[in-house]
């Protein structure tokens, strides 16, 4: 079994998806963009929100896929 190495948790009660990667809290993301902002800081260099959003087995969504910032 693959874990994946980002996990985006569902959205708080303001909106954001706290973020995961290797186990580590990188923070809060408010939209696809500051997604891929944090995915870049952790190494993921050259990504955009495309990538992010094919990034099957790699990210796991919780409480909603790429598109679902909002409560």
């Amino acid at each position: 079994m693959v874990t994946a190495r980002v996990v985006v948790y569902p959205p708080s009660e303001t909106g954001g998806r706290r973020v995961r990667v290797d186990g580590r809290n990188i923070g809060t993301a408010y939209s696809l963009h500051d997604l891929t902002v944090f995915l870049e800081r952790a190494g993921l260099e050259g990504w955009d929100e495309l990538d992010v959003v094919a990034a099957v087995g790699l990210i796991e969504w919780r409480g909603g896929g790429p598109d679902v910032w909002g409560t």
